[in-house]
């Protein structure tokens, strides 16, 4: 089975002109990996319990009915707990503004972001989008209202 391939046009901003562009890491990973383009003299640290916005360096043109997910990379968060503070960040496809990614560190030590790291990984997605239809009750479910954690409960 194989995955669709769309067109992303990329733009790479003068401050990721040398960085290489986002790619797959193996032949059928989902997340293209995002780098850092922060200054090479000047490495982002962040603080345990800190956050900072990481540039990527590039700009993005989504095809209409599609989103870029922007996601944590999973040894970043298993090893030093870093992960993307509003997973899964979203970059709709009339975004044309620079990528850039929400770090927060949940570890017990500074994390430092240099140059050209791999940040978070950025998924291409289809987009439904839903049209509200306004009503004066909703169809009976044996859920019901039942909220958060109702489901499993005797």
């Amino acid at each position: 089975m194989s995955g669709e391939t769309v067109d992303v046009r990329v733009l790479r901003l003068p401050h990721g002109a040398d960085l290489p562009l986002p790619a797959y890491q193996s032949a059928l990973a989902a997340g293209l990996d995002l780098l850092a383009a922060v200054p090479a003299q000047a490495p982002v640290t962040i603080a345990p319990a800190g956050r900072a916005m990481i540039p990527t360096g590039i700009a993005i043109a989504l095809p209409p009915g599609s989103e870029g997910q922007i996601r944590p990379r999973s040894g970043l968060a298993a090893r030093h707990g870093i992960t993307v503070l509003n997973t899964p960040g979203t970059v709709d496809a009339d975004y044309r503004g620079e990528v850039q990614v929400i770090l927060i560190n949940h570890g017990a030590e500074p994390f430092v972001v240099s140059r050209g790291m791999r940040v978070a990984q950025l998924v291409i997605a289809r987009v439904t989008r839903a049209a509200l239809i306004e009503v004066d009750n909703l169809d009976a479910t044996a859920r019901a209202a039942g909220g958060i954690g109702s489901t499993g409960m005797s």
